[in-house]
């Protein structure tokens, strides 16, 4: 039987769940977890690229590399390998760090086929969140090396990369700013949205420019002139508590002021569309559950106030860095959509 130590040795800079199973058919496998495992919690580091694959058959080599360039979509939280015959090793990923400066095209839930633009480096995470539901990890498991990519290298890739979507006839609904952190705080954003509009009324004039943001930088002058010529620009609101953001999103920045991202909100005139990550759970000892009347009805308010053209409210769909969350049920996202449309809003739900 494949030994802890061994499977730690194949897993030495991961933060997965590994299991090692017995496996009738040496051949890959993607999908359900197998029936009969042996858990093991992997807790060191950093990035899953670090597999000793000299000790994987070549079948199981080849999905692993492709794993690693991210040639898979970024949605898959589950695969399984062979290293060793009889034996399936079944990796569970905890996080995602996603390519730079382009990924996917991914199946979005809120916006379809998105083609990702990420502004952080391709190696961490950088981000003036640290939000404890993040698909990308808390920031301290993804200090990056490398650096951000440059204007010139967006524009270039993006070019490239539009080029091969149209010669393949699946062009985009949307060029997607999001990735490994917050957008907005790349030093060249206003000027890569500028690029990024040119090359999308060149290559896919139909296709819309989001940004999916934490609102921390929206409040610069070029940052928010930015924002006003996208077509969606999708701005994060999951409460109007002070505690509780600082418990779930967990700013960076000491000075955050919730009332003052409101004020920026309504500086964008109705030109914004308002995020919500609705959940339930506990992060430690302390509840984390934002579908009640304590949270939901200020923040209604303050909706209200910001007179957003949408607002999207969507729960938990992958794996998250603190593993005690729950997703919010199919009937409580409904009965606050509906609250939100019946103040006269226009909103949709994810589940």
């Amino acid at each position: 039987m494949l030994s802890k130590r061994h499977i730690q040795n194949l897993f030495p800079h991961t933060q997965h769940t590994v299991s090692a199973t017995r496996c009738p058919q040496q051949r890959l496998h993607a999908g359900r977890r197998p029936a009969q495992e042996d858990n093991i919690t992997i807790s060191s580091a950093t990035r899953h690229s670090h597999f000793k694959q000299q000790q994987m058959p070549r079948k199981a080599r080849q999905m692993w590399q492709d794993i690693d360039k991210r040639k898979i979509k970024a949605d898959l939280t589950a695969f399984y390998f062979v290293i060793t015959k009889g034996y399936t090793i079944f990796a569970y990923m905890s996080t995602v760090i996603y390519p730079s400066p382009i990924f996917g095209p991914v199946h979005s839930r809120r916006l379809g086929i998105s083609l990702g633009i990420n502004l952080m480096p391709a190696d961490g995470k950088v981000c003036t969140f640290d939000c404890i539901y993040c698909e990308c990890g808390f920031n301290a498991d993804h200090r990056p090396k490398l650096r951000r990519p440059t204007r010139e290298e967006v524009a270039e890739k993006l070019e490239a990369k539009l080029k091969e979507m149209k010669a393949e006839g699946q062009l985009p609904d949307v060029l997607t700013f999001a990735g490994n952190g917050e957008p907005t705080a790349h030093p060249h954003f206003a000027g890569i949205i500028d690029d990024t509009i040119e090359l999308r009324d060149k290559y896919c004039p139909k296709a819309k420019v989001s940004v999916l943001s934490n609102t921390t930088m929206a409040d610069r002058p070029e940052v928010h002139a930015a924002l006003l010529k996208v077509d969606n620009n999708i701005l994060k609101l999951d409460t109007v508590d002070p505690d509780y953001i600082n418990k779930v999103d967990r700013p960076v920045s000491k000075t955050y002021d919730v009332k003052k991202i409101i004020e920026t909100m309504k500086s964008f005139n109705g030109h914004v569309i308002v995020q919500t990550m609705f959940m339930r759970g506990k992060t430690g000892s302390e509840d984390v559950d934002n579908t009640g009347e304590k949270y939901v009805g200020p923040w209604l308010e303050a909706l209200k106030d910001i007179k957003p053209q949408q607002v999207m409210i969507y729960t938990i769909d992958r794996e998250t860095p603190d593993h005690d969350l729950l997703k919010a049920s199919h009937e409580t996202l409904d009965a606050i959509r509906d609250r939100v449309i019946e103040a006269g809003i226009s909103c949709t739900a994810s589940y």
